[in-house]
């Protein structure tokens, strides 16, 4: 799998502090125009949908086999969007929204969406907009070539800017293509008047040159015959860079010092980089700040990344992450903001409208709605703080690094509650071997209970900790099984009082296979459900039971994965399926070893040592079943390693999403190994996740 920003989120190591620039002394190397002085966002537009009319066709970015429905075992996304804004949408197989109605989603093909996004600029104060163009004359280009279109009439409409933003990721004829598509495409794109200029020049961007790693191996002599030879058109050149550009480093190949500075303005990417205000800072005061002096020191424009922070992986805070970052850049001195992204629903670091609660998401996914961390959010409340980190580059409002935005205007009505089930305390009337009550209440919707066989009627029962008043519940089986109907009722488990009488309930993989059931409200702790019967097994099954109500705690914080995003290696890879592709947070990207050549390892620097104790290894969920020997091993320094746990052999099934979880005695370590010696599936070691947790 071609890798572009989508993908490329591994953590560089940090380096050596920089001296401190005063932000007193930082002075554009231009002066204001479309893009100094100015919020750009990052506008992906590429989004489609069966009957939109894209020539791509299908779900394009909504699912990873686009040809098949999104749901929760054939998605690339990892957030919602806030639907109520857009007049025309395309229904998915995903289970229906907590609060009863159907999910369905937008296509960026649709002239109306892209214009909604354009007022939303306008509404929020955005001043431009960077297309992502990827390479053209592959089988994407008339799509591509259709959406800009598209957004030159929406932003000629809403007063809005706009250029195009080349991702030269996994493009072999970049070279010569890139100038070819200028020449015929883009450069008569210019004409709008609403195409970015700055200097009175075009503004186009490059992202890629320069990374370090197989997707982008083009020589600084092409990089810099790419770059001079747009400047010759007349263009304003903006390079999308790696964070390490200046030194030469980590996620940036060496010795290309002379390519960045041949760029107009620098726009370094920082997605994945950290997740927490800390993280911001450090990076403020040992890269951000000396990329700023270098850039004055050498008359560039300097365009840093402003992050929103990953939804899905809890780092947004209710909003003091994204407006850390750009308080940070603005303090620095920077010539612009380049926001990181508008519609990136993939990653989860969209600003564009999001679900508010789980009520407007589908019930029993887990997807991560804007109040997940007990804190009420409007579904435009990061286009809002959009709007005052603009005021506050533009000098229209004091710098502050307190967060003037509310998460609310005062307008919407009480907040939902998470899932109050996730993680409590479960018990049962019988368990089928190692299939235990717990599994209904885990984060792991391929886990599952299972009764005693042939022994009906059974139970499984979750301690919510205290009484609260329950209005509907989720309930799943594994996404691949295939259709069955059970018979449940639903209880009070203290008092026994009913809830909900029995009733027959499908489970059917073209849904999810989850059901929601709405109850009255009444407040329980003990949430009952009796299984009379199941017409696929002749025992009662269920795989995740999540409650909601009107009024509960929030939910705990996230266990974070510890090697999402951190630099990888491994003993050899095939072709494309390099070792970094275990820690994107793709389940469908994987690494695989060299063929016919066991042992093999693949492996994670955590960053700094950390305590570990549980491991979950993944392959993608379509695979066939298989079997390999593994072994888990750790290290302080990377050379003398240590087993954590011993090599077995460990069965990959697809109806347990072919997830393995491993736990060990929790060790103080820096990098964790994975050691394949044998695959009954394929003569190679292959992994599309290796995670890390605490235990």
């Amino acid at each position: 799998m071609p890798l572009s920003r989508r993908t490329l989120l591994s953590a560089a190591a940090l380096s050596p502090a920089a001296a401190l620039l005063d932000p007193a002394s930082a002075s554009a190397a231009s002066p204001p125009g479309d893009v100094v002085g100015k919020v750009t966002v990052g506008y992906q537009g590429w989004f489609a949908c069966p009957g939109d009319g894209a020539p791509i066709g299908g779900w394009w970015h909504w699912s990873r086999d686009r040809f098949q429905p999104p749901s929760p075992s054939n998605t690339t996304i990892v957030s919602w969007p806030d639907m109520r804004d857009y007049t025309h949408a395309y229904p998915t197989a995903y289970p229906n929204l907590g609060s009863g109605g159907p999910a369905a989603l937008f296509s960026s093909y649709d002239q109306q969406t892209v214009d909604t996004h354009f007022g939303w600029m306008r509404t929020y104060g955005i001043d431009t907009a960077a297309l992502q163009r990827f390479n053209p004359f592959g089988d994407e280009g008339p799509t591509r070539d259709a959406m800009y279109q598209k957004v030159r009439t929406a932003a000629e409409a809403t007063g809005r800017k706009f250029y195009i933003m080349w991702d030269v990721s996994g493009w072999p004829n970049m070279q010569s293509e890139i100038k070819t598509d200028w020449s015929t495409k883009i450069s008569a794109l210019t004409a709008s008047s609403a195409y970015a200029r700055q200097n009175g020049k075009p503004v186009v961007c490059i992202w890629g040159f320069g990374f370090n790693d197989e997707n982008h191996t083009f020589s600084q002599a092409a990089c810099l015959d790419v770059i001079n030879w747009l400047k010759g058109q007349g263009c304003y050149v903006i390079g999308g860079v790696p964070t390490y550009w200046r030194e030469g480093k980590n996620d940036s190949r060496a010795g290309y010092l002379d390519v960045y500075h041949a760029f107009h303005a620098i726009s370094p990417w920082m997605v994945g980089r950290t997740g927490d205000l800390d993280g911001l800072d450090w990076f403020y005061t040992n890269v951000n700040t000396a990329d700023q002096a270098d850039c004055n020191a050498h008359g560039i424009d300097y365009q840093p990344c402003a992050l929103p922070g990953d939804l899905s992986s809890g780092h947004r805070r209710h909003g003091d992450y994204y407006w850390r970052s750009i308080y940070n850049m603005v303090r620095l001195g920077a010539q612009g903001l380049y926001v990181s992204m508008f519609d990136e629903f993939n990653e989860g670091n969209q600003i564009a409208k999001t679900a508010e609660t789980q009520a407007s998401i589908p019930a029993g996914t887990g997807i991560r709605a804007l109040d997940e961390d007990g804190t009420r959010c409007d579904a435009d409340y990061y286009l809002r703080i959009t709007t005052d980190g603009g005021k506050m580059l533009k000098g229209q409002i004091a710098l502050t690094a307190t967060r003037p935005t509310q998460p609310t205007t005062g307008t919407t009505p009480p907040p939902t509650t998470g899932d109050l089930a996730a993680g409590k305390p479960a018990s049962a009337s019988s368990v089928n071997g190692s299939f235990a009550a717990a599994n209904a209440t885990d984060s792991n919707a391929g886990s599952y209970w299972e009764s005693a066989n042939n022994a009906f009627p059974q139970w499984v029962q979750v301690d919510l900790g205290s009484a609260v008043g329950l209005t509907s519940v989720v309930l799943r089986l594994p996404a691949g099984w295939e259709r069955r109907t059970q018979t449940i009722s639903i209880q009070d488990g203290g008092s026994g009082a009913a809830l909900k009488s029995a009733a027959g309930y499908v489970f059917d993989p073209a849904s999810g296979n989850a059901v929601t059931v709405t109850l009255p409200g009444t407040a329980v702790r003990y949430l009952r459900l009796s299984f009379a019967s199941n017409t696929g097994w002749p025992a009662a099954q269920l795989s995740q039971i999540s409650a909601y109500a009107d009024s509960a705690p929030p939910p705990p914080p996230p266990v974070t994965d510890l090697a999402r995003g951190h630099a990888t290696s491994s003993s050899g890879s095939t072709q494309s399926y390099g070792p970094g592709n275990v820690v994107d947070g793709d389940a469908g990207t994987y690494w695989e070893s060299t063929n016919n050549a066991f042992p093999q390892w693949v492996q994670v620097d955590l960053g700094a040592a950390a305590t570990v104790g549980r491991f979950v290894l993944k392959l993608p969920p379509s695979w066939g079943a298989r079997t390999q020997t593994l072994s888990i091993s750790g290290s302080t320094n990377g050379s003398s390693f240590t087993t954590l746990v011993p090599s077995a052999g460990r069965t990959f099934d697809p109806g347990g999403s072919n997830t393995v979880t491993l736990t060990a005695t929790p060790a103080n370590i820096r990098y964790v190994r994975a050691t394949i010696t044998a695959n009954t599936g394929w003569p190679a070691g292959q992994l599309s996740a290796l995670e890390v947790y605490p235990s």
